[in-house]
């Protein structure tokens, strides 16, 4: 077994992180970079390090960093959700995961399970969340099929065109 370290991130992390981000937009998703949903990849550290109620894990191997998700207080906008969707996650009472990115060649090692469940840990100890929210894009291989091993289901969105995302919503209970 690799021995993989998994980590609050820090500032010297943030490089690596933000490449994880990159790729994983480009090469795994394909859509890229997307200003007003993806500030938080241009500048993790505003973002997930100077907000005590934001955090951002890394899985690193040896210098690398390997493995991303963060976690913030965002009410679910982006991409547009159903209005009673949003209702549903208030702002202040919701923690919402981000970027549960694993480099490829260090998948089904269970990094992402390992990451997920520090940033469980992480809301359960802030206090004042009252949940956890998180959507996918169910075409992503493997990705349903993770979260539902994880997380419960609260609303598929699929529309059976899969030249558009095809969001899952979930929410995990701590």
């Amino acid at each position: 077994m690799t021995d993989y370290t998994i980590r609050p991130a820090t500032p010297t992390d943030l490089p690596g992180a933000r490449s994880v981000m990159l790729d994983t937009l480009y090469r795994d998703l394909g859509y890229g970079y997307n200003p007003p949903w993806h500030e938080d990849v241009i500048d993790p550290g505003t973002v997930y390090l100077d907000n005590p109620r934001h955090a951002l894990f890394v899985a690193v191997l040896g210098d690398e960093v390997v493995a991303t998700t963060g976690v913030r207080a965002v009410a679910p906008l982006s991409p547009p959700h159903p209005d009673w969707l949003v209702a549903r996650y208030p702002r202040d009472q919701t923690a919402q995961l981000f970027r549960v990115y694993v480099r490829e060649n260090h998948r089904r090692h269970g990094l992402a399970r390992r990451l997920v469940g520090e940033a469980v840990r992480f809301v359960a100890g802030v206090g004042g969340y009252e949940v956890l929210y998180l959507h996918t894009d169910a075409r992503v291989a493997g990705a349903e099929a993770f979260w539902n091993s994880v997380a419960k289901q609260v609303h598929d969105a699929r529309d059976g065109d899969l030249e558009r995302f095809q969001t899952v919503h979930y929410e995990i209970p701590f």
